[in-house]
């Protein structure tokens, strides 16, 4: 068995253990623990961190994965031949992509008479003679100016395919 040598020992307390019998050990059954008080989050700070990453991380996605667009279905799943939805709303300047679907071919364009004043419908509507033949082609289109603007597939416009956007 060891000596023990120095002025005294700090050992924990056990139930069950018993002191070795040393001649000039001192056994305390007491023990101190010290330690530096952990750092406090701050939840202000915290949630306006989270706050930042959550928009920037919202803005990006809107840009990577399109978001500033609508998507404008030419035909409808039931074959209807229709624009869907046939009436929304945008911002200026927000994209327009119309899609080919169902009973193509399909084309886009608007009507000279029901457009803003000042609209020339040549640069923002399809040719009547392009059309889109294939389940997926598109057509996109940003609209500038305020106001209604109605437009139709020329194919298909007897037969009610017709739709309007309006413009914020």
């Amino acid at each position: 068995m060891a000596a023990v040598t120095s002025a005294a020992v700090s050992i924990p307390s056990f139930t069950g253990l018993k002191a070795a019998s040393a001649s000039n050990a001192k056994v305390s059954a007491s023990a101190k623990v010290s330690a530096s008080p952990l750092p406090r989050l701050s939840i202000k700070a915290s949630l306006k961190e989270v706050g930042a990453a959550v928009v920037a991380t919202a803005a990006s996605a809107m840009i990577a994965s399109n978001a500033m667009a609508v998507d404008v279905l030419l035909g409808a799943d039931d074959g209807s031949l229709a624009f869907v939805p046939s009436e929304f709303s945008v911002p200026a300047g927000e994209k327009i992509v119309f899609k080919n679907n169902a009973g193509f071919p399909h084309n886009v364009l608007f009507d000279e008479d029901a457009v803003p004043s000042g609209v020339d419908v040549s640069k923002i509507s399809m040719s009547e003679e392009d059309l889109l033949n294939a389940k997926g082609e598109t057509f996109e289109v940003a609209l500038s100016d305020k106001g209604e603007y109605t437009f139709y597939c020329s194919p298909h416009q007897g037969a009610g395919m017709v739709g309007k956007v309006i413009v914020n």
